[in-house]
């Protein structure tokens, strides 16, 4: 599927945290959400990113296919306090099958080395109030990210 374009509604989803408590995007109603999807729990990038995120202002979601114990485990060993979601459905051949990636779009076909795979592309949604795309950052940059992301929410 595409990104959701700025201005058209977020997808509608429910997803449990680090916690195993669900989480739904229409609790998040009248407030701005950022949406940040990362590729992987405890690596480098994606701790500095999570970090960064502790200081902006909003309702913030963390989504990555890691399960809900590894997400557990990553906020523990940071000290994060806002709600990590996995995304962690499998398909019939036991191969991740994230339903809330792949309606953001991030669930892509990406490759290394000579070798593809389907993976997370880093991207960051700032939902507005009404539940509306009001910015999106593909292919995310970690360094300043977060600081940018924070005006933005600012300027809603």
């Amino acid at each position: 599927m595409a990104k959701i374009e700025v201005g058209r509604k977020a997808p509608v989803f429910t997803l449990k945290d680090q916690d195993g408590k669900a989480h739904k995007l229409a609790d998040c109603a009248g407030s701005p959400v950022v949406l940040f999807f990362y590729p992987k729990d405890m690596t480098s990038g994606c701790t500095a990113e999570a970090c960064d995120f502790s200081r902006v202002e909003a309702q913030v979601f963390g989504v990555s296919i890691m399960d809900s114990k590894s997400k557990r485990k990553f906020a523990d060993k940071e000290g994060l306090t806002y709600p990590l979601l996995a995304d962690d459905a499998l398909n019939e051949a036991g191969k991740p099958d994230p339903k809330v990636c792949q309606k953001y779009g991030v669930w892509v076909e990406k490759s290394m080395y000579g070798r593809t795979y389907m993976g997370i592309e880093r991207t960051t949604y700032l939902i507005d109030g009404d539940g509306k795309v009001a910015r999106r950052w593909d292919k995310v940059k970690v360094p300043g990210h977060a600081a940018e992301v924070l005006e933005a929410v600012r300027e809603l």
